[in-house]
């Protein structure tokens, strides 16, 4: 079995591919089939969310470029910006996985999150494609105090 432990940032095309849909992108440690048939184990620090066009490094030397699987999505539209912002705030109330885009969002397809969206006035439609939501707030890392991002913590009595 092959095994990809690192990323891959130089310039070298990529021999070989993997798709995955969003939710095995989500996953630091996977084994899965390459679209050569070959098996590939991926370790990965935790916390990974592999993007479609990312390259990773096999141990042996291989680029090997990860593709975003079409899946079953949701594509909301609103008449209006405001409407938008609405749906896109009660789905961030869930803790749902949004991406978002020119006029629409997209999450994963789910009956229950389609009616409540209809319900708020929004025009939902099923479609299959390639799912890459918001990462989120602290995907990148955030800082806490002490780590020299001069964050202070405030003591009561001031302390």
């Amino acid at each position: 079995m092959l095994l990809i432990e690192s990323f891959y940032e130089g310039v070298r095309a990529a021999t070989d591919q993997l798709e995955l849909d969003f939710g095995y992108r989500t996953k630091s440690r996977l084994r899965a089939k390459l679209a050569s048939g070959d098996e590939v184990g991926l370790f990965l620090p935790r916390g990974t969310i592999l993007r479609g066009g990312q390259k990773l490094q096999a141990r042996d030397g291989r680029v090997v470029e990860v593709v975003a699987a079409p899946e079953d999505l949701l594509e909301v539209r609103c008449a209006d910006p405001l409407e938008l912002a609405r749906a896109a705030y009660h789905l961030g109330n869930r803790h749902v996985a949004v991406e978002l885009g020119d006029g629409w969002l997209r999450i994963q397809a789910d009956h229950v999150l389609e009616g409540m969206l209809i319900g708020l006035g929004a025009e939902v439609l099923p479609l299959r494609a390639p799912f890459e939501p918001e990462a989120g707030a602290y995907a990148h890392g955030h800082q806490h105090p002490g780590d020299g991002s001069g964050a202070r913590i405030h003591m009561m009595g001031g302390q």
